[in-house]
């Protein structure tokens, strides 16, 4: 059986909806990205970072995952923060903004019509997950950024969704790596308080006293 790549062509055909939003949206803004959006990081990290899908005027914009919109600024300065990023967040993928042992991709590799991908698209696009976590041969940790990205990360190493329950801040053992929860960090979460600023440092801070506590990173 041939290996599955761990990203989807820029015209992957296998999500019908998907392909017609992204064909829509192309006649409509030809210089945007607008295609699936790739893994961003280096594959030899110990942290995966596993968020919902590209935002539209987001990652399906600039074609780099949480760049150019709000949840970028609390992700990228948080793991900054805490030293899974170098650089300067500046909404563009050309902002020099690297990261340092963390890897981020998206359970849903398209941009969805009103955010909302249908569990059927999240089912197929789950392939692409599967083979990014496979292609992390340092893999120690994975952060799922919602219920979402939680489910589909746990379906993808074939355990029971049952088995893990999604809650921020809980941590689960599973396939010999660690995930960890968190509310994921949109406008409309920090808004309303469900995700403040201080909550997910302080899951920042665990994630990063853990590996810490293990096998240094590379230099």
């Amino acid at each position: 059986m041939p290996r599955v790549s761990a990203a989807p062509g820029r015209d992957c055909p296998l999500c019908p909806r998907l392909v017609a939003f992204r064909r829509d949206w192309r006649r409509r803004e030809p210089a945007w990205f607008n295609a699936p959006v790739a893994s961003f990081g280096p594959v030899d990290a110990r942290l995966l970072i596993v968020g919902l899908a590209p935002g539209l005027r987001g990652a399906n914009r600039t074609g780099r995952p949480f760049t150019g919109d709000y949840a970028g600024e609390l992700l990228y300065g948080t793991l900054a923060k805490f030293g899974f990023a170098h650089g300067h967040y500046q909404a563009r993928p050309d902002d020099g903004l690297t990261l340092i042992d963390c890897r981020i991709t998206n359970a849903v590799r398209c941009v969805p019509p009103e955010n909302k991908p249908t569990p059927e698209e999240i089912k197929t696009c789950r392939q692409f997950l599967a083979a990014t976590v496979a292609d992390m041969p340092r893999l120690s940790a994975v952060l799922a950024l919602g219920r979402i990205a939680h489910d589909s990360f746990i379906a993808a190493q074939g355990a029971r969704r049952s088995e893990y329950p999604f809650a921020h801040g809980s941590v689960h053992e599973i396939s010999a790596l660690r995930l960890f929860d968190s509310y994921h960090c949109s406008r409309l979460n920090t808004n309303t308080g469900v995700l403040t600023p201080k909550m997910f440092a302080t899951l920042i801070a665990k994630i990063r006293a853990v590996l810490d506590a293990q096998v240094p990173a590379l230099a």
